[in-house]
Formats: C-alpha cells, structure tokens, sequence
C-alpha cells in the first residue's frame, strides 16, 4: 500500500528611492524624485506619478497598458474565515478515516471494507470502478499521515482559496487530485495507493505558479523550499507514491497558470473555471485508459 504523502507572500507596494542620496526625475532633471516606477523603476517626481492598480507608475507606463501590476497583499488575503471548501475537504478526510477505521477495526490499518471499495488501485480502475481516482485521496493509512496532509492543506487553503474564491480553489484542488491519480496509474498502477497528498502538491504547485505570475519569489515565500523539501522525501522514503506526488505537482501548477486571482480582471473567470472543469474530465479519461493498459488484468490475480 503506497500513500500518497504557511507559506507567507510578500510583495512590494512603493519602490522608494534611496534617501541617502539625491535622485532627479528621469522627465523633470530639476525636481527631486520620491518614488521609483512600480513597472520600470525610474525615479519620477510627484509631478509623473501616475496611480496604478498598486503603488505608482511614471507617464509612459501607465499609458501602455499592456501589464497590470497587482502587489502581493491584495492578491493574497490569507483568512480563515474564508476558507469553507478548506474546512469541507479537511472535515471529509477526517470523515473518511474514521469510518474506515471503524469499520477495519483499527486506527492503524489499511484493509477492511472500506479500503476494498474505494482505494485508488489500478486494475479495478481499468475494470470500470473509476471513482477510486478520487476516493483513494480521502483515505489514509494512519493518524500520522492524515496530520501531515491536512496540516498542509489547511496553511495552503488559507493561502489560496481567500485569493481564488470558493470555486477557482475547489478546481485546482480537484485537478491536483485526479492529476495524481494519473500519476500513479503510469508509475505504479499495480499498488493500492491512498491518502491526500496528490491534492496538496497540486497546490503547492500552483501556489509557486501563481506567485511567479504574481511577480512574486517563491523562495522567499518558503513554498519554494518547501515543495524541493518534500520532492526529496517523495524520493527517498519508500512506499511514498512518487507519481501521485509528481501527478498532482503537475497537475496543480498547471491548473495555476489557468485559474484566475480574483483581484485580477475577471471577464474570462467562467470560460477558465470551464477550462479546469474539462481538464479535470480529462484527467480522469487519461487515467483510465493508462490504467486499462498498464495495469494487471484481474483475471489473472484472481479478480
């Protein structure tokens, strides 16, 4: 049985100029400069400070209108007071959990009736049971691996879903997921695989997609540190599904480089949300056929 097992964002509002000595305006030589160009970082005076969407742009770059410059703080609104589908899908995997273990007599294990039904598993995924691309992401083999998945859920939903709202976070989530799924039907479709990690990388991965769409550095948030950190023990630990993490790594940045902020514009928010939906089918589809041709026919295990 393989499992699949907060950063801060800081950004800039004014670039000031430096006090300890004398700049000019790059358009008026005779006036002192305040403040740099959010956009391209010439001194300008107060005279050339043009209000942009953040901080101030000189003249020429407020007029080209080919960028939007959006700072870190009202991309990124962390609260837990909106974190609902966070709150949901923590409260489903501990749902799930318990009622496995109940029903498999054990807090600690990884079979019974419930493991049976719905654990991602390859060869019954090619026989038609394709729900367990999904499933298996609520279930856990012990208390120590649901803690580490939600704890990390829970700081990136705080991070994401206040940014993304409601839906935009729910798809990159459920992309995250089946992308996993696939993920481990080309690298291990033969082993029962199980747990919420798939989903997780998926947003790690599109947090540092985001942040870097955002102008933003992922190294200094830390999710930059933090996704190299858990590649390596993905890697190095065994029984660590490898392609669900890689999968719903994948899979999530992809889905960042779609969904849209909601402080962005949001004229094309629903033909992109559209967009996350078909990939997830997608996804799902590409699972299934993979399964169907790499996994063990169940005759001959004995179905």
């Amino acid at each position: 049985m393989r499992c699949g097992d907060g950063p801060a964002v800081t950004g800039k509002y004014l670039r000031a100029v430096d006090p300890t000595t004398t700049t000019t305006c790059f358009r008026h030589p005779d006036r002192v400069a305040g403040v740099r160009c959010q956009r391209c970082e010439r001194p300008i005076c107060p005279q050339c400070m043009v209000q942009a969407s953040v901080g101030f742009q000189c003249p020429e770059c407020a007029h080209s209108g080919s960028q939007q410059v959006i700072s870190a703080r009202r991309v990124w609104a962390p609260s837990s007071q909106d974190v609902i589908v966070g709150k949901v899908l923590i409260g489903l995997n501990v749902a799930a959990f318990l009622l496995a273990s109940l029903a498999g007599g054990s807090l600690a294990r990884t079979s019974g009736p419930i493991f049976e039904r719905f654990v991602t598993w390859g060869p019954l995924v090619a026989d038609g049971e394709w729900w367990r691309l999904v499933t298996g992401a609520f279930l856990h083999g012990g208390v120590l691996h649901l803690m580490m998945n939600m704890f990390l859920l829970w700081l990136l939903a705080k991070e994401l879903e206040p940014a993304l709202g409601h839906v935009g976070f729910a798809l990159v989530f459920a992309v995250s997921v089946v992308g996993g799924a696939l993920g481990v039907m080309l690298l291990s479709p033969n082993d029962p695989t199980l747990g919420a990690s798939g989903g997780v990388f998926g947003l790690m991965g599109a947090l540092i997609v985001l942040q870097l769409r955002a102008r933003q550095n992922p190294w200094n948030s830390g999710i930059g540190g933090l996704v190299v950190v858990n590649l390596i023990l993905t890697f190095t630990i065994p029984g660590i599904s490898i392609g669900g993490h890689v999968g719903g790594l994948l899979a999530g940045a992809a889905a960042g480089a779609v969904v849209q902020p909601k402080a962005w514009p949001q004229t094309t928010a629903g033909i992109r949300n559209g967009f996350l939906v078909l990939m997830s089918l997608g996804l799902v589809v590409a699972a299934v056929l993979v399964a169907g041709a790499l996994a063990t026919d169940l005759s001959s295990i004995g179905g």
